[in-house]
């Protein structure tokens, strides 16, 4: 954000300020003159004394002033710490007003308004989810099924609703036209339909709405942890992704519509929540209702409200109280409900692969849960390893031709894809004729359950297992909506039906074999369309490094507790393998690719103290002795989000620490409103402003005393660097400071934090690092437990260095 932009969010709060003037003693001062002994003043001014009436309703008003101008500026942290200390302060003032005015209806009934605020907003959010999935839902069935024809009697209707009820023993209907006789013409009309698809969603993300591109989960997950990103959850992502998205899907990219519904769903509960003061003026409640609406987002996506409220508390949020499990899950709740009622596959389910098994599973299969285990974990470890290499590249070459690589992938797509029945049409479709069983009423799909189709079935999965795992490797990440969750289960689907398949043909050729002695004559042994079922769940555990969510989410797909413990088997291995190969899904190796500031669940041990990785060379701001044009010169040359303040440098005697927003604002108050000079004299004590230092020549001064945090959260130098990561994780500031015996050594933020990962990361690495170790005062035993980096490990934590520094 520039001066510029800094100046106009100060200005549009002094209307509001100058009208509080009469409320508290003005910070800039007239001439010094005799003064009688000073009261003890409150924080923001001499108000009387603390919890006085007078004080409480001082502070109420500062703090709404003061919102004018706190806004949270774009690629910063927040300050969770000093969020939760201003919302407790409003609820204080709040109680007391209750207290005072006792016998008033309207208090009370803004006291009430105030405590169901919150599932007022829930409830609207969750509404809004359902009916934008449904909506999603039918205009992505009409697109797909566009590319191949058109209804004769209502062009509007898709193909299973252009149908209904009328088709023919072989599954003919005779409203529905293909665009030609000629299969060579039909080929030509949907390889040009899905590049234009596929041209026009790229084409309108990169004009209006570039933040609606790709997943969302990863930068979501560090909104959630504190990161801002403004314009990420905006109106108009929230409208182009909801457009785009049904064309990402239609143009045949393999791309699911499952991350992108998360993003939807967030920017959804921010728009709506946007238009209640009690969650625009605090982060940390908003946080509460991003958190709901990732639940619900994945509770659409899947039907699965229960697994929506697991997913957000597994993967999204790193803050998850108890308070927000409910509101997620009554949250998702109505989000279910309302797609419920749409009822957009008029088939009363909510998702196209919803299935219900009837069979039992035998204990020899086992062996072949860990194979579909084993294959997820080497699946997921793979997507990971080179999409994040297509990442690179990507962002590295073809950043300026967006457009144009979407429309060559479609292309390639759905040039290749369209001679493979299991690659040309909708992966939600292929996924529900692929979870089938084979003695189910439905269609048979191109003979697949047919024995003597069997090895043409085989080699057609495993093709597409193959093309699919590549064109997820590459399409992940373009500039269209695009998630991951639905082409892995794709992929991991194809290959389970492959491998079921091929155990049927086994038992059938010997079913005298001791391993299927628990096999029954005459009722089929193995179900080809379970094994589809646990191979979807295993690739996206290993693509997303997920267990507990995703086996409720399969669980409340099928409906069957039979099938729990060959889920948990199964993803058990997956994540066993997955974490051979690396620690984190692909959504944590993105967030390290962009260098967002955030740290992982992960637990770490590095035997190091904070002294090792804080900052020694620190900007500071002195009690006394600063004048206003070297303050501005420091504003100007540093873009930290704040100072600590020190009784002086020759000491370092820490005295509190101040944000540059208020210190900005004081600023630009005192030279609009007293017009004060350049040479003013500036003074940061917090107790009481010594003005006997000041020049009989000096016209005026600054006390920045009143907006100055005399509480900031300080750790001595020996404190273990796990708990400072403790520290931020659960408690969430934006800065630590070091202090030892009172005085002021350094400070740590998460980015020092991560790059001291990436140091150890490279070490560890030894791919060409050299390291070099350096003392620490403050280190037990003086030990050399710090390195610096004259190297850099491609591709990791390390390319946090070179990017702004702005935290502290």
């Amino acid at each position: 954000m520039t001066s510029e932009e800094d100046s106009n969010l100060v200005s549009r709060a002094l209307n509001f300020w100058n009208s509080l003037q009469h409320l508290y003693t003005p910070i800039v001062n007239s001439p010094r003159t005799p003064r009688t002994p000073r009261t003890p003043r409150t924080p923001f001014g001499t108000q009387g004394p603390p919890g006085t009436p007078r004080s409480q309703s001082f502070n109420n008003r500062y703090d709404i002033a003061l919102e004018e101008i706190k806004r949270y500026e774009d690629f910063t942290t927040i300050d969770w710490v000093q969020d939760a200390i201003h919302e407790r302060s409003r609820m204080n003032v709040l109680r007391s007003a209750a207290i005072e005015n006792r016998s008033s209806w309207n208090t009370w009934l803004r006291l009430f308004y105030e405590a169901g605020q919150a599932w007022i907003v829930v409830s609207i959010v969750g509404a809004i989810i359902g009916l934008n999935a449904a909506l999603i839902d039918i205009i992505t069935e009409w697109l797909s099924d566009i590319k191949s024809g058109y209804c004769k009697k209502s062009w509007w209707l898709n193909q299973k609703f252009c149908c209904w009820e009328i088709q023919g023993e072989d599954y003919s209907c005779e409203l529905w036209h293909d665009w030609s006789q000629f299969y060579i013409i039909n080929w030509f009309f949907y390889v040009v339909i899905a590049t234009l698809f596929a041209a026009a969603c790229a084409f309108m993300i990169r004009t209006f709405a570039p933040y609606a591109a790709g997943s969302g989960i990863s930068e979501i997950k560090c909104i959630l942890a504190g990161f801002v990103m403004k314009g990420f959850l905006g109106s108009r992502t929230l409208l182009l992704k909801s457009i785009c998205l049904p064309l990402a899907i239609a143009s045949g990219l393999s791309v699911g519509k499952e991350g992108p519904s998360v993003h939807t769903a967030a920017c959804v509960g921010n728009v709506v929540s946007r238009l209640f003061g009690k969650f625009k003026r605090n982060k940390a409640k908003m946080r509460e209702i991003l958190s709901a609406s990732c639940a619900a987002g994945v509770a659409v996506a899947f039907g699965s409200p229960i697994g929506g409220v697991l997913f957000s508390f597994e993967e999204m949020s790193s803050n998850f109280p108890m308070k927000t499990l409910w509101r997620s899950f009554f949250c998702a709740l109505v989000a279910t409900v309302v797609l419920q009622g749409m009822n957009p596959f008029r088939t009363g389910k909510l998702v196209m692969f919803q299935v219900t098994y009837d069979r039992e599973w035998h204990f020899f299969e086992i062996i072949f849960f860990i194979i579909l285990g084993i294959f997820g974990g080497l699946y997921g470890a793979l997507v990971i390893k080179y999409n994040i290499k297509v990442q690179s590249y990507r962002k590295k070459y073809l950043r300026d031709y967006g457009v144009a690589e979407v429309v060559a992938l479609a292309f390639v797509t759905a040039l290749i894809g369209y001679f493979n029945i299991f690659m040309k049409m909708d992966m939600t479709e292929t996924l529900g004729i692929l979870f089938q069983e084979c003695e189910s009423k439905t269609h048979d799909y191109e003979n697949l359950c047919k024995t003597s189709q069997m090895f043409r079935m085989a080699c057609l999965l495993l093709i597409a297992t193959i093309l699919r795992t590549g064109f997820v490797i590459v399409s992940y990440g373009t500039k269209v909506p695009a998630g991951i969750f639905i082409p892995s289960m794709a992929v991991g689907a194809t290959f389970g039906r492959f491998l079921g398949i091929c155990v049927k043909a086994l038992q059938d050729s010997y079913p005298t074999f001791p391993l299927f002695a628990t096999c029954k004559p005459d009722i089929e042994c193995v179900t080809p369309g379970m094994y589809a079922f646990l191979g979807a769940a295993a690739a996206l555990g290993g693509v997303m490094h997920l267990t507990v969510c995703v086996v409720v989410i399969m669980f409340e797909l099928t409906g069957a507790l039979t099938y729990i413990l060959p889920t948990m088997i199964t993803l058990m291995v997956t994540k066993t393998v997955g974490d051979l190969f690396g620690r984190g899904g692909i959504t944590d190796q993105l967030i390290r690719l962009n260098g967002f500031p955030f740290l992982d669940k992960e637990e770490y041990s590095f035997g190091v103290s904070v002294a090792t990785v804080m900052r020694k060379d620190l900007t500071v701001m002195t009690a006394s002795g600063l004048k206003l044009d070297e303050i501005d010169q420091i504003l100007s040359e540093t873009n930290f989000q704040g100072f600590p303040v020190v009784q002086n440098k020759k000491h370092m005697i820490l005295l509190g620490y101040i944000g540059r927003i208020e210190l900005k604002y004081a600023i630009d108050k005192a030279k609009r409103v007293c017009g004060v000079s350049n040479g003013a004299h500036c003074f940061f004590n917090p107790e009481d402003s010594n003005l006997d230092d000041v020049g009989e020549s000096s016209s005026n001064f600054i006390d920045f005393g009143p907006f100055i945090d005399q509480t900031p959260i300080t750790v001595h130098p020996r404190l273990p660097l796990e708990t400072v990561m403790d520290l931020f994780k659960k408690m969430g500031p934006r800065v630590i400071l070091v202090e030892y015996a009172g005085k002021l050594v350094g400070l740590i933020t998460v980015k020092d934090v991560l790059k001291y990962i990436a140091r150890r990361e490279a070490e560890e690495g030894n791919n060409g690092i050299i390291m070099e170790s350096t003392n620490n005062d403050f280190d037990d035993n003086n030990s050399n437990n710090s390195f610096k980096l004259t190297g850099r490990k491609k591709g990791s934590f390390a390319e946090l260095g070179k990017r702004r520094e702005n935290d502290v």
